[in-house]
């Protein structure tokens, strides 16, 4: 918000600044809602301007504005909308597919953003978005409205004072008919059907009951299982899903276009149940029934409020004070809320064309991907790639789906990453195929550099080498491997058969670098010794586990760690470029890792000793003085190494993949570098 508007707020709903100006980006049904409540607002927000895709559309809903009193609202396209120095705030309410762009460039034009639910058709898509709120420094709000209104604080209240004891089960629903199979609704290309249309509503009220009867931050169901009807269009016309969370809380939610139902939530607990009636349209008088077996059933009432105007003046007091979100509903709950609706839409098997793993998905900005100037990479070099290799290397296991994985990757990009990690085995090949599709979407098939990985137990011998590296160049849709490294060694095989054969590959064109994953310096030595004696090319990268927790144990048979002070010495004196896997020590440095929690037996199995808490202790505290979390610490002690080092990470979402980042501006001495690893 400008100088002049701007001023502290205090809470949401008390609010002291100047009026803030408000727009409309899609004026229709919902938008009239909105429009009609905006008089309540408590600090007096005025509409000020109507954008639209359509001119005659777009002024319809500013001559509709002067009835609630809002004159001299402008009519204009987004861009003259949002171009508009009056307008400090925009409510997006286009259908689904037109939310991403828009918010997007509300953010890029310094507007705060209230924009209707969902956020984006998944949650690559919305990452994407949440990403660029939190880097522009602007509120981003999913128009739940409802979770604004007083009838919702009054239920978690109950949840959290224990008025029906302990939470067992919630029931949720938001279904209706509608009469005709035709419209956004039973479209799959505008994201139509209940789940995304209204079945939010049902995960979102679960997901706040569980939040307020255990204290969680944002609850997201462990386990979902679902069952629903696909109409003739495509869309999800009625679905039930049952959801599990942590602590053993279940909810059942329904959702659809075709089947009316109660609409209602009820909250079941060891001593009595709540019901909501009305939970999401809040008409005139809402009310909440409490039942319990101590006492006779009391009704509360919630009458003549306006959340439409709530969930506005919430959007503007962030913008005030200078927060991404509200309270009421932050973006990590956005982002928990879009991950259960895809895993509700995957239980039914729907998918959409416009995200199918086939499909030419854009960039969420629609803009091309480039890298940008003040990105934080640091730079390698392997002799034989030649291209230049980004020092940090992306894995491409944590994906779920193209749209995910082209949202992460692309952030990856801008911020100067190009190596990319993949192996044969990874998801069946789907994950490779998905890398693949990715390339050729963004046409950058020059410009990266892509690591594939085979021979992997038990079809470790050359034939199965053969065989799987012309596989991933089909699935990946390429001719060539950058950098191709078997994943395990076989030593019942004599080395010299596997350099034989990644030598004839490389020399015929299909391989420019190779190495192995998970060997044993030894055996990389002697295959090196055969390759000299035999006028074969050379192993030159090794990918084994290393970083800052010395390793006891390997998660997966077959692996090899270069922990020990004897694989440092080698590395060092070869100076073989390391590629190392789990080199954060699988979550070690993250802060879940305690003495007094042996919850994780694969945790306690490889890393758990008094060393290594000592060594997470010492990160804590360098962390704290270059301003960085131990994750950060731990990732440059891998880049700071005496010897070439490439970590492979794999973060699921955007904001594992920034904070990680964040050890890309650490340099380390070489006397951190051993007091780090308790060298002195």
């Amino acid at each position: 918000m400008s100088a002049q508007t701007a001023t502290t707020a205090s809470s949401s709903t008390d609010v002291q600044q100047d009026v803030p100006g408000w727009a409309v980006l899609g004026p229709g049904g919902i938008a009239r809602r909105f429009l009609s409540q905006l008089p309540a607002s408590a600090v007096g927000a005025t509409l000020v301007a109507a954008g639209s895709s359509s001119p005659e559309r777009a002024q319809a809903f500013a001559d509709e504005a002067a009835e609630h009193g809002f004159t001299g609202v402008v009519a204009g396209s987004y861009d003259q909308v949002l171009a508009d120095p009056r307008v400090h705030a925009v409510y997006v309410s286009t259908v689904h597919t037109g939310h991403a762009a828009l918010v997007l460039a509300a953010l890029e034009a310094g507007k705060a953003v209230l924009c209707e639910k969902p956020l984006s058709p998944n949650h690559g898509t919305s990452m994407a978005l949440a990403d660029a709120a939190r880097q522009a420094g602007l509120p981003l709000v999913e128009a739940y409205m409802y979770r604004f209104h007083p009838q919702t604080a009054a239920l978690l209240e109950l949840v959290r004072d224990g008025a029906i004891g302990e939470v067992t089960h919630i029931d949720a629903s938001f279904a209706f008919r509608a009469g005709e199979r035709s419209g956004r609704l039973f479209d799959v290309d505008t994201a139509g059907g209940g789940i995304l249309d209204v079945g939010g509503y049902p995960v979102t009220m679960a997901a706040a009951i569980v939040q307020a009867a255990t204290g969680v931050a944002v609850a997201e169901p462990t386990e979902l299982t679902a069952r629903g009807t696909l109409g003739p269009t495509g869309v999800d016309e009625w679905t039930v899903a049952h959801l599990t969370y942590r602590d053993g809380i279940t909810a059942d939610v329904r959702t659809g276009v075709r089947v009316q139902d109660d609409n209602a939530v009820r909250v079941h607990g060891t001593r009595g149940t709540i019901t909501l009636a009305d939970p999401w349209t809040l008409g005139d008088d809402p009310t909440i029934v409490v039942r319990t077996v101590d006492e006779d059933p009391r009704t509360l009432s919630f009458a003549g409020e306006h959340p439409y105007a709530r969930e506005a003046d919430a959007t503007t007091a962030a913008l005030a004070a200078g927060r991404v979100e509200v309270p009421e509903y932050t973006l990590d709950e956005s982002l928990a809320t879009a991950r259960t609706l895809d895993k509700w839409r995957a239980a039914i098997d729907l998918r959409f064309p416009f995200e199918a793993e086939s499909a030419d998905i854009p960039t969420v900005s629609g803009r091309p991907l480039r890298v940008q100037d003040s990105n934080p990479m640091r730079y390698g070099e392997i002799p034989g790639v030649g291209k230049q290799l980004s020092r940090l290397v992306m894995g491409v296991d944590n994906q779920p789906d193209l749209a995910h994985a082209s949202a992460i990757f692309d952030l990856f990009v801008e911020q100067g990453g190009n190596v990319f990690d993949t192996g044969y085995i990874y998801g069946g090949g789907v994950l490779e195929g998905r890398l693949g599709k990715w390339i050729q979407n963004r046409g950058v098939r020059e410009d990266v550099v892509v690591i594939t990985k085979g021979a992997h137990t038990p079809f470790c011998d050359p034939e199965s080498l053969t065989k799987q590296l012309l596989e991933s160049l089909e699935r990946q849709g390429t001719d060539y491997a950058d950098i191709y490294m078997m994943h395990r060694d076989n030593p019942d095989i004599p080395v010299g058969e596997f350099v034989d054969v990644l030598d004839e590959h490389r020399r015929a064109g299909r391989i420019r670098v190779y190495g192995g994953s998970n060997w044993t310096p030894a055996r990389f030595d002697e295959a090196n010794a055969y390759a000299r004696a035999n006028g074969k090319h050379e192993f030159e990268v090794l990918s084994n586990h290393f970083g800052l927790a010395e390793a006891y144990d390997v998660p997966w048979a077959g692996c090899e760690h270069a922990t020990d002070a004897a694989s440092k010495a080698w590395l060092e004196e070869r100076q073989v470029p390391l590629l190392p896997w789990s080199s954060q020590a699988r979550g070690f440095f993250t802060g879940r890792a305690t003495p007094e929690d042996t919850s994780d037996a694969e945790l306690v199995r490889c890393y758990y000793s008094d060393q290594n808490f000592e060594r997470l202790r010492r990160a804590r505290e360098l962390g704290e003085q270059f301003g960085v979390p131990a994750t950060a610490i731990a990732l440059a002690y891998v880049l700071n190494q005496p010897f070439p080092t490439f970590p492979l990470f794999g973060p699921r979402t955007i904001a594992e993949a920034r904070s990680s980042m964040t050890g890309l501006s650490v340099d380390l001495t070489p006397e951190q570098v051993a007091w780090l690893d308790l060298r002195d």
